[in-house]
């Protein structure tokens, strides 16, 4: 049964002004079968492409009489080089028609905002999708090279390839070393992913395991000559491994003296493992699901699931993945099961939870495990009325503070340096950061098993309200939230 509704896609086309644009997309447009007419006021040119089967009328399009002559085409583009005479045109069309798609070229950005207040549905400018394009080729340029580069400088591996993350390496820095594994694997040269500090934070822990990432500590490698390469991956920093390092990639700005042969540092990138992405698709590699996977995961928790400073190179990353990736083990990775010391340390910092407005400061004692600090503070995170955590605990002689924030108005990485900048080590950005200082800064007692108590109530105290200060907000007596 006939529903009296005829459907068909747009293929009756005007071009207004034929020059080297206009005659462009007349040429695509032909070759796509459309049906375009094209309107020029240089008779010569008309006749020229008369010549060469295209349908061209001469007529000036600042007359009136342009919009009867396109009044049955869907699609009208108005592409002459005189910006004046395209807003003659498009007011003409616009006066007796509204219906009609039409798509003005512009010279600059005031022009095209003159134009769309005309009522153009699209205006381009040339000169700026020309330079994009530049752009486009010219990274594409760049990473040919690099990639030629990179692999020119893996291949003089002698004996082996050390891929140093960052200490105690996160998502991104894990997913980066084991696809910069796979580009070794690639071009026949083995190696190691090289670690220092400790692999704490529950999930990071779980996206090792369940996809078989080997990793290996530095301080347990009995020959550490046998690295005769060193590449540094999301981890431009000062390494305490004694080996001159070759190659740095990462997504921020270095803050050290090496020099190495080969450098990639992209901050308009949010994840490294973003930029090696790229270097699996430059090598026209077969992505295996766990370097997939790894590399997702990566993204995922650097962009905080595309919700943080996310750029185009993230997201088109992310689909070149996608289809290779295994989401059961993703989702297996986001959601680990809870450590009894993680539980023990989430339940000391609901107890001993401070709320300040919307701020929450916590300390959770004495921790053995000082990565249990930040998932306690994520968890606090969720508490209703809560936009700021921060969770801290002694180990080591050193107090260890987490720090998250939802706000938009607070970047908590900058509240940490702030607070503790002078005092000890901070890092962080605006919703996660973390810091580092020396317990007897705040106390000034030496440090024994029976000051030990005096010292967790000194501590409490002086942190809580530096933290508070910091925020903005008054740290003198809080709630518990009970």
């Amino acid at each position: 049964m006939s529903t009296g509704v005829t459907i068909s896609s747009i293929s009756d086309y005007a071009i207004l002004g034929c020059g080297s644009v206009g005659y462009a997309v007349a040429e695509e447009l032909v070759e796509q079968g459309k049906d375009v007419l094209i309107v020029d006021r240089d008779e010569s040119r008309v006749e020229s492409l008369r010549d060469q089967d295209l349908d061209a009328r001469a007529a000036d399009i600042r007359e009136s009489e342009i919009a009867n002559l396109v009044a049955d085409r869907n699609v009208v583009l108005i592409l002459a080089s005189d910006v004046e005479s395209n807003k003659r045109a498009l007011e003409h069309i616009r006066e007796n028609n509204d219906e009609q798609f039409v798509v003005a070229r512009a010279s600059d950005p005031v022009s095209g905002d003159e134009l769309g207040g005309l009522g153009a549905d699209i205006v381009i400018n040339p000169s700026s999708v020309i330079a994009d394009s530049a752009l486009r080729a010219l990274e594409s340029g760049e990473l040919e090279y690099n990639a030629g580069q990179l692999a020119t400088l893996i291949e003089r591996t002698g004996s082996r390839l050390a891929i140093v993350t960052q200490d105690s390496p996160d998502p991104d820095s894990i997913a980066s070393a084991a696809a910069m594994q796979a580009i070794a694997d690639h071009l026949g040269v083995e190696s190691d992913i090289v670690y220092l500090g400790d692999v704490g934070h529950q999930e990071n822990r779980a996206f090792v395991n369940l996809l078989g990432i080997d990793l290996v500590q530095w301080n347990e490698i009995e020959d550490q000559s046998v690295y005769d390469t060193v590449a540094l991956v999301d981890h431009a920093t000062s390494s305490e491994i004694d080996l001159e390092v070759d190659l740095l990639i990462d997504h921020h700005e270095p803050d050290t003296d090496i020099e190495p042969g080969f450098v990639d540092i992209r901050p308009n990138m949010s994840s490294t493992s973003t930029i090696v992405t790229k270097y699996i698709q430059e090598f026209d590699m077969n992505v295996s699901e766990e370097v997939a996977t790894a590399l997702l995961y990566g993204i995922r928790a650097e962009t905080l699931d595309f919700k943080r400073d996310t750029t185009p190179a993230d997201l088109t990353a992310a689909a070149y993945l996608y289809p290779f990736a295994n989401h059961d083990t993703l989702e297996q990775v986001e959601s680990p099961s809870m450590s009894p010391e993680t539980l023990d340390v989430l339940a000391e910092a609901i107890a001993n939870r401070d709320v300040q407005g919307s701020h929450l400061v916590s300390n959770a004692g004495l921790v053995r495990d000082r990565e249990a600090l930040t998932q306690a503070a994520s968890h606090l995170l969720n508490l209703e009325g809560v936009t700021t955590t921060a969770v801290f605990g002694i180990a080591d002689e050193t107090i260890f503070l987490a720090g998250r924030s939802k706000d938009i108005r607070i970047n908590i990485g900058k509240v940490l340096a702030d607070a503790y900048g002078e005092m000890g080590e901070t890092a962080g950005h605006s919703t996660q950061a973390s810091a580092e200082i020396p317990l007897g800064i705040f106390t000034g007692i030496e440090i024994s098993e029976d000051t030990r108590d005096t010292l967790l109530e000194l501590t409490e105290e002086a942190v809580k309200r530096t933290l508070f200060d910091a925020m903005g907000v008054d740290g003198a007596e809080g709630s518990n939230g009970s």
